[in-house]
């Protein structure tokens, strides 16, 4: 490895730490509010950044790369839907969580539930961060990091021991920032990184085109639709998972990740009000419907470039990427690529430090206890985890199906439980308490069944669905038998401007139109084994645009018929306060916020 490489790894870290640094010196990180939710200033631009680069980490650009090797571009599924689940986040649960200024998903509960519900989803989601979202994070990135530089090579020991030291130096790196930094600090850093990540990650499957086609990028797309096309078939493709669990089990786990993952959804929690929370969620979805060209396609690349030297599918990224990029370039890629799994796993560990701060310590321990202990506490408990985290990691090199599928199928004992709770605590306001509680009792248990136990031949993500649907009929059937005494009203927090965005329906139409275009195109209806698909491209092409622009008409409507429909109820309440006699308590009051105003 050359000194320029390790050089220009070098600069780039320490400068985004710089930069990191100069833009929240003068933050109060004493308070709750400052350390744990940036002092609720963040803006879409930097939300969005934020989100991206939380998501895009080394865990994606290994497994999902590692998935597009084996199987292809199936495996895209993960990333272009996740733009339709963050249509949902931007337009029904972002408002809701703001409407109350809920500072953690686990509060909602604990409002629309009771305790024991908060306290159960709280520790479903400490679980899942401390023993698999934050060492899979650590684990990914020292697979990344050991390739692209040769570890292993430079400190004259093995690839175990070399993963290793990766794995520590990232771990005490990232905890520094979430530790010593807060939101505000992991935020910037995201941004920064979130950019520059775009940048090499585009860069990657450019220069793989390239070299596939003889320096030719077309003569190179052209090999990779005409040559294994299957490889390229998203719809009706060998790889896994198939097109059909696109409507079971992969929406159900994007509406998590992007909806309700206290990781994630923190991020726009932190958002000055709901118009920069949703331009952020909304440049995001968008955005992510492009990600396969970096997160998939150079996983088909490698497999056509190099499928018999590569051993292992969670090695055909790094191995594109050492043999395309330019030694000059290689530090800089690094850099970027470190930084994408400090954001991830400075991300995670924030998240892990605010709930149990939030959700376990101040209410069940101590309830008096003031902002700079309460911070003071979320550094050490974030400390141990990180310690935890680093401990763990090199374990999961024992997981026999890849990284990506391991991480998604045993996730699924935590996230789906906690998706029905909220999605039925919103739809319903008579579902009791402890219709929750059998709900997240019964899917663990069955899902450990069949996991563990039953040898049933049904799909991970089919299986997501089934459970789903159980829990659901769970819940319905307990608000039917015993509902509440007394109907759910949410709380509301005037303070919180809760403005709508007014291109924010405009965006999710055209974040709809383009999933749809993506997917007719990498399918037989669209290029692939088709020889001469250029025409075919171009028609598929113009029906697209015609069809945006239906959509945007229809998104104009319904925004329309929104500002119609609160105007009436605010003009109809404000008759009732000047008029009638005073509101009982149930109702909810009106704020100076509610109107939905023309940005």
């Amino acid at each position: 490895m050359s000194f320029l490489a390790i050089g220009s790894f070098i600069f780039f870290t320490v400068l985004v730490a710089i930069v990191s640094w100069y833009f929240t010196r003068e933050e109060d990180l004493s308070t709750n509010q400052g350390y744990f939710f940036g002092g609720r200033s963040l803006t879409g631009g930097v939300i969005c950044g934020s989100l991206l680069l939380t998501n895009l980490s080394a865990e994606q650009l290994v497994g999902l790369n590692g998935n597009g090797f084996s199987g292809g571009l199936m495996a895209m599924s993960w990333e272009v839907t996740s733009g339709l689940t963050l249509v949902l986040m931007g337009l029904i649960f972002l408002p809701k969580y703001l409407k109350s200024g809920f500072t953690t998903v686990p509060q909602f509960l604990e409002e629309r539930f009771d305790k024991e519900t908060r306290n159960i989803v709280t520790g479903l989601f400490l679980i899942s961060l401390s023993v698999i979202t934050l060492p899979i994070v650590l684990y990914a990135g020292g697979i990344a990091v050991n390739s692209l530089f040769n570890v292993s090579g430079m400190l004259g020991i093995s690839r175990d021991q070399a993963l290793i030291v990766v794995i520590a130096g990232t771990g005490i790196i990232g905890a520094i920032y979430a530790i010593f930094g807060g939101l505000k600090a992991v935020a910037v850093s995201d941004t920064i990184n979130g950019a520059s990540l775009i940048i090499g990650g585009l860069l990657i499957p450019i220069l793989g085109l390239m070299k596939l086609g003889d320096n030719n990028i077309a003569a190179g797309f052209h090999k990779l639709i005409t040559t294994n096309p299957e490889k390229m078939n998203a719809v009706t493709g060998s790889g896994t998972p198939s097109f059909a669990t696109i409507f079971t089990g992969i929406l159900l786990v994007n509406t998590f990740y992007w909806c309700c993952n206290q990781q994630i959804v923190q991020r726009a929690f932190g958002a000055k009000n709901l118009k920069e929370g949703q331009k952020g969620v909304l440049y995001a979805g968008l955005i992510k419907i492009f990600v396969p060209f970096m997160l998939v396609i150079p996983g088909v690349i490698a497999f056509h470039l190099y499928s018999g030297d590569i051993s292992h599918p969670d090695m055909a990224y790094s191995v594109l990427v050492a043999n395309v990029l330019p030694t000059g370039l290689i530090g800089f890629f690094g850099a970027v690529l470190f930084g994408a799994v400090l954001s991830s796993f400075n991300s995670a560990l924030n998240s892990a430090s605010t709930m149990f701060c939030i959700n376990v310590y101040k209410p069940i321990i101590n309830p008096n206890i003031d902002d700079q202990r309460l911070v003071k506490i979320g550094k050490i408990f974030g400390t141990v985890i990180a310690i935890f985290a680093i401990l763990v990691a090199p374990q999961i090199a024992k997981a026999p199906d890849g990284l990506y599928t391991f991480m998604k199928s045993v996730m699924g004992f935590f996230n789906i439980p906690t998706l029905v709770v909220v999605l039925m605590g919103f739809a319903s306001k008579k579902i009791p308490p402890i219709g929750a509680k059998i709900a997240i009792f019964f899917f663990i248990t069955a899902y450990s069944l069949y996991t563990f136990f039953l040898d049933i031949p049904i799909h991970y993500l089919h299986m997501y669905g089934i459970l789903f649907l159980c829990c659901v009929i769970i819940m319905v059937v307990s608000g039917f038998i015993a509902p509440m005494a007394k109907p759910y009203k949410q709380s509301v927090d005037p303070t919180i401007d809760l403005t709508f965005w007014k291109h924010a329906y405009t965006a999710s139409a055209v974040i709809i139109t383009t999933t749809i275009f993506i997917y007719v195109v990498f399918s037989p209806l669209g290029i692939i084994g088709h020889e001469n698909y250029g025409m075919r491209l171009a028609i598929i092409g113009i029906i697209y645009l015609i069809t945006t622009i239906i959509a945007i008409f229809i998104s104009h409507f319904c925004r329309d018929m929104q500002v119609a429909k609160r105007s009436k109820e605010i003009e109809k309440r404000i008759i009732n306060d000047l008029e009638g006699p005073v509101l009982p308590q149930s109702q909810e009051p009106l704020t100076a916020t509610e109107g939905v105003k023309a940005e």
